[in-house]
């Protein structure tokens, strides 16, 4: 029998949003059921553009549009982020999770308003759909937003019509429109609040932590932005030109985020950062440790492409030996999250700084180490790295670290929810490190029944359920401070929905699968 897994994919997401429906019941929750409903009329309009070559832009090949799972993270996010907040009494970040909805939804409008405009002829039924669900988000939005927070919904909006325009041009085929819609959504949402926060210092709140990843997110889209449109116009392999990227990144890290970032934390950077790390001895333990491990992936690195060079073995790393870093950073998250989420948050944002630098050297091949660079990762390239960035490993680095840099800490009695709760920081190392990686391994060497309509097997997807079961009992015992209760059920349910999504999405599963089980574990 012949399966669509659009249509799974679909259904599995709609499932997730009535999922959130039933637990928060409220205006935005009926929302984003008429979102989901919207979405997937126009995710069929998207598919069919880019079968035929009529989108605007180009986009990730091989992969369908990805509409329906995209346009539901960022409202799901916000809706299961204001009952918790609401529960503990904090009305600040309520209403900022209200924006977050309201966010997510006016920017999943808008990729279908664009899918509409240029789809011919123009789908009738597809847009009264749309405009239903559009008219039924605004008006909720008049109801349960000041005009403040519809301003920055707004700003929000206009911030990702620029960044869309100028990312998807400078990077055809890296992105589906799903994935462009939550990357391009989520740094716009970003920088739309490190600007809102600079311009109001007093009101400014929250740990000085939180404040690094807005920072380097900014200073790393202003770097790549600047490079890219200078090198249309000069030469980027020559010393003068490398000379020049170097000094200039010094210029931006030292002369302009140092010093915005020290008007947030009150102290200069490199001081509070050195006493953060030496702030007692187990943190310098696991910046060792962690050290060891990095040591460890770059020997992997430089071992496979040895032997690619000495003609033993085939010229792409193979799945098992990709699913190698997996383990590496499993094994470099969990001691992190036992001992000290502090350290860990402020790490994973200085590793995202580091790759995303060696990324930008790679791709404009800046001397002395950008044609290294390309000949190293080269071998580790997959259908997804179809464009011109290689962004398999960073996506990885945000998957295991999203549910730690979402996590609701001021929300969180005592740092920590009960019940499932307790497992959302182990999001990531649930559905990437741990589920994504044994699904992958025993699908390709063992799996032998495919999931129809899809290359995914019913063995991998059985054995990454049954891992990530294992891996709870296991921090369980590591970790006193989780308590699940009852929620045993509600654990595995949310797993294998997590695990079904998996078995059927062509987008980036590592940035998805942690952020659907994030939602369904906060619950």
């Amino acid at each position: 029998m012949e399966v669509n897994p659009v249509l799974v994919e679909s259904s599995v997401v709609m499932a997730m949003v009535l999922c959130v429906h039933m637990a928060v019941w409220n205006q935005h929750s009926w929302c984003a059921i008429a979102l989901v409903i919207q979405a997937f009329y126009v995710q069929h309009k998207w598919d069919r553009l880019l079968r035929s070559g009529g989108a605007v832009f180009q986009f990730r090949p091989t992969a369908n549009s990805g509409i329906v799972p995209a346009s539901m993270v960022m409202p799901l996010l916000g809706l299961v982020l204001k009952e918790k907040c609401s529960a503990s009494g904090n009305v600040y970040f309520e209403r900022f999770s209200m924006v977050v909805t309201v966010t997510g939804m006016m920017l999943a409008l808008f990729l279908s308003l664009i899918a509409l405009g240029v789809t011919r002829p123009v789908p009738t039924n597809t847009c009264v759909i749309a405009g239903m669900a559009g008219a039924a988000i605004l008006y909720t939005t008049k109801q349960t937003l000041t005009v403040s927070e519809v301003i920055e919904v707004l700003e929000v909006l206009l911030i990702f019509v620029y960044l869309c325009l100028i990312v998807l041009y400078l990077l055809p085929r890296c992105f589906t429109p799903g994935e462009a819609l939550l990357i391009v959504g989520g740094i716009s949402f970003i920088v739309n609040q490190l600007i809102k926060r600079s311009l109001s210092l007093s009101e400014a709140k929250g740990d000085p932590v939180n404040y690094f990843l807005p920072v380097v997110v900014v200073g790393s889209l202003l770097l790549g932005v600047f490079f890219a449109l200078l090198f249309c116009f000069m030469e980027s392999e020559t010393w003068v030109s490398s000379l020049f990227f170097h000094m200039m990144t010094a210029v931006l890290a030292l002369g302009i985020l140092m010093p915005w970032l020290s008007l947030f934390i009150g102290r200069h950077p490199i001081m509070w950062l050195l006493d953060f790390v030496t702030l007692n001895e187990k943190r310098l333990c696991l910046l060792g440790y962690w050290l060891f491990l990095a040591s460890v992936a770059t020997c992997v690195v430089l071992h496979q492409n040895y032997q690619r060079q000495s003609g033993s073995k085939k010229h792409q790393a193979s799945t098992i030996v990709r699913k190698y870093f997996h383990l590496i950073v499993v094994a470099t998250y969990v001691p992190g999250l036992l001992y000290d989420r502090q350290l860990l948050h402020v790490a994973s944002v200085g590793c995202l700084a580091v790759f995303l630098v060696l990324e930008y050297v790679r791709y404009f091949r800046i001397r002395p180490m950008g044609q290294l660079l390309r000949q190293l990762l080269t071998l580790f390239l997959d259908e997804r790295d179809s464009g011109p960035l290689i962004l398999t490993h960073v996506y990885l680095l945000l998957g295991m670290s999203l549910p730690i840099w979402l996590f609701p800490t001021p929300c969180a009695p005592k740092g920590i929810f009960p019940g499932a709760g307790g497992l959302v920081p182990y999001a990531g190392v649930l559905a990437v490190g741990v589920g994504d990686t044994v699904a992958s391994v025993f699908g390709s060497t063992m799996g032998e029944i495919r999931w129809p309509g899809t290359k995914k097997t019913m063995e991998g997807t059985a054995t990454s359920v049954f891992a990530q079961i294992i891996a709870v009992a296991m921090f369980l015992i590591f970790d006193g401070s989780i308590n699940l209760n009852s929620t045993y059920s509600w654990i595995v349910g949310s797993i294998t929905l997590v695990a079904m999504l998996e078995a059927y999405t062509s987008q980036i599963d590592n940035l998805f699968l942690p952020l659907y089980l994030f939602i369904l574990l906060l619950l």
